[in-house]
């Protein structure tokens, strides 16, 4: 009888330790997962969008900032979260053919102007002081609260800029510039006064990896669209109003944000590979010395997307579908779509469709000369076949 009792009791141990290390080996897994979702530290999303150029054919530094504020709107950051920085408004110039639209592709389907856009600095509010004074927060009591940068020690911050650089600087509307050493001391403000957790700073100008050589401040990540001595070039041009819509760099940065969503685990590295020499034609550039985390680790949307507060659980919950109830809603979704109006931008095609899209037929009007040639020729045959002394018939 001892022997059976004891197999039986030693079924019963092992029995116990392996439901023990399954408990635990699923704890151990949710913990995993709580650690992954929460390992970049930061609470809130902040988004600075800087466009630095005026005057109409600078129509793409516009577009090129737009279209990284409409991405990041779609992916989640809220207007309270974002100072946009538009030096000059392309939608409302006399030049353009199609008021109020800024487009970023010849085939001008993706308006990213939109219908909502809310511009914190504009015209001759962009300037080189009011700009570090947002990053710093060193802004006057009587600004409004939707142009002050309101983070704190668990933001992280996407700056963005674009307009024309050289070595070590960046101009504002041709009459003042920003020195790198300028931009690395208001980061190290920024720092000082625990107003970022994690930052990315990308860059589209002309010798853009000068713009990041004198950071020194930590938990920093700097993109570029070209090295020192390159030219950073532009694209798609469009005849139809004399200017280039996009730069190449932010047009391939764009084009793969597209394919981005919320619950994206795309990483940094993917960004790092966007646009390569063959397509850019210069070299864009990356700067990870200062960021602590390895980049494959950081999702694209710790920047470009928002916080979610979700709950890990391990319960089961059940869903019982009521059939009145869905009916009711199908049917006032259906009245929904009937009363539905244009898209909202943020709802428009994907850039990756608008691409490879056939574009319109434009309809056909005769050339400028082509009326008043043909006037000519009418005149020159009545001319030979009546000749002058019938005038007087005419006036």
């Amino acid at each position: 009888m001892a022997a059976p009792c004891f197999l039986t009791l030693r079924v019963a141990t092992l029995a116990a330790l392996a439901l023990l290390s399954l408990g635990s080996s699923a704890a151990g897994h949710i913990e995993d997962q709580a650690e992954q979702f929460f390992r970049s530290g930061h609470t809130n999303n902040w988004a600075v969008l800087v466009c630095t150029s005026r005057f109409w054919f600078n129509y793409r530094h516009v577009a090129n900032t737009l279209s990284v504020y409409r991405s990041v709107k779609r992916l989640g950051i809220p207007d309270s979260h974002i100072v946009l920085m538009l030096a000059d408004d392309m939608a409302c110039n006399a030049r353009n053919p199609k008021p109020a639209t800024v487009f970023s592709h010849k085939n001008m389907e993706l308006n990213v102007y939109g219908d909502d856009v809310e511009v914190d600095y504009r015209s001759y509010e962009v300037t080189v002081e009011n700009f570090l004074r947002v990053l710093t927060g060193r802004v006057p009591p009587s600004t409004p609260r939707s142009k002050r940068l309101l983070s704190d020690d668990r933001s992280n911050i996407l700056i963005y800029m674009t307009g024309h650089g050289g070595n070590g600087f960046l101009k504002f509307q041709d009459s003042e510039e920003i020195t790198n050493i300028e931009l690395a001391d208001a980061f190290e403000q920024m720092w000082q006064k625990r107003r970022y957790n994690e930052l990315l700073f990308i860059i589209d100008t002309c010798q853009g990896a000068s713009m990041y050589e004198r950071f020194y401040s930590p938990n920093i990540m700097a993109l570029a669209s070209s090295q020192v001595g390159e030219d950073s070039l532009s694209h798609q041009p469009d005849p139809a109003i004399g200017v280039h819509l996009m730069d190449r760099y932010t047009f391939y940065v764009l084009e793969f944000l597209e394919e981005i969503n919320p619950a994206s685990q795309t990483n940094m590295n993917d960004l790092f590979q966007v646009c390569p020499k063959s397509l850019c034609v210069s070299t864009p550039g990356h700067r990870t010395d200062l960021f602590q985390r390895d980049p494959k680790n950081v999702l694209i949307t710790d920047f470009f997307g928002s916080v979610r507060k979700v709950e890990i659980t391990t319960e089961k919950i059940s869903l019982q579908w009521d059939s009145q109830v869905v009916d009711s809603s199908s049917k006032e979704d259906g009245t929904a779509e009937e009363r539905m109006g244009p898209l909202k931008y943020a709802e428009q095609l994907p850039v990756a469709q608008i691409i490879h899209q056939k574009p319109k037929p434009r309809d056909w009007h005769p050339p400028g000369g082509f009326i008043l040639g043909l006037w000519a020729l009418i005149i020159m045959v009545f001319f030979k076949t009546y000749g002058i002394k019938h005038m007087k018939f005419i006036f």
